[in-house]
């Protein structure tokens, strides 16, 4: 006659190793939800941006109110709170610093610009508050695309803060394609103002500074040049279009091109 020997909690160890892998696989399908909805919420408004960017004009003025649609809803159905989206005065004045880095810049360009001659300023005050005042306010407007919308939801997909703040510069720099001057300025700058965010959480202080630094850009260099600061579809129709620009606002998201004087 033979005897087993029966190893008591056998049983139980099993079941807590089944239960282990189900949490874990349960945890797994959560995270991955989880992600999905800052991805949805990045990818749809993005996508809706590059489609107006890189349609006719005939079709931009219909894409842009999808676009501007998507972000509204995005906004209010995932609202983050002002704080995190950087709508506060808190550290408004500590981070003032990064308005007088801006002046100073394009202090150095103005200077450079008048050197070379291509210096085109309006012709009074009156003017140039007229010309650029509305960009000022679309300055903003894009500081929180920026940081607001798509540097949130990266957040949540990437851990790494540095690698998210990359990851929405890039965003930002790819959307003012194919011009060569405005695409390695908006991923130096979209990557310095993210960090700068994340270490204040002050929205309005960006935007002053991105407002005078797109100012400068446009009374610097001459608008045959940067093609009137024009981005996607409207970069490469410069040409046919030179005599024909419609003035400040034009239908871009992300980059509105300047008149220049």
């Amino acid at each position: 006659m033979r005897f087993y020997k029966v190893e008591k909690g056998s049983g139980t160890t099993q079941k807590m190793a089944d239960a282990s892998a189900i949490s874990y696989v349960e945890q797994g399908s959560i995270e991955r939800r989880t992600k999905l909805r800052p991805l949805l919420e990045t990818l749809v408004p993005y996508g809706l941006i590059l489609l107006v960017i890189w349609t006719p004009r005939a079709w931009q003025k219909y894409l842009w109110w999808f676009a501007a649609a998507s972000i509204v809803i995005i906004t209010c159905i995932s609202f983050d709170g002002l704080r995190a989206m950087g709508l506060r005065m808190t550290n408004f004045g500590r981070s003032l610093w990064i308005v007088g880095v801006a002046l100073l810049l394009a202090g150095a360009a103005v200077l450079v610009a008048a050197r070379l001659h291509t210096l085109h300023l309006p012709r009074s005050p009156l003017a140039f508050a007229a010309t650029y005042c509305a960009y000022a306010l679309w300055s903003g407007v894009q500081q929180f695309l920026l940081q607001g919308i798509f540097l949130q939801r990266l957040l949540r997909l990437i851990p790494n803060s540095t690698r998210a703040a990359l990851a929405a510069s890039l965003l930002f720099a790819a959307a003012h394609l194919p011009s060569a001057i405005l695409t390695p300025m908006t991923l130096i700058w979209g990557f310095a103002a993210c960090l700068i965010f994340l270490r204040y959480r002050n929205l309005y202080s960006l935007a002053l500074a991105h407002a005078i630094l797109g100012i400068a850009v446009a009374v610097t260099i001459p608008g045959p040049v940067d093609h009137n600061m024009r981005v996607g579809l409207g970069y490469l129709t410069y040409g046919q279009h030179r005599h024909a620009h419609a003035p400040y606002p034009e239908p871009y998201p992300l980059t509105t091109p300047l008149p220049k004087p």
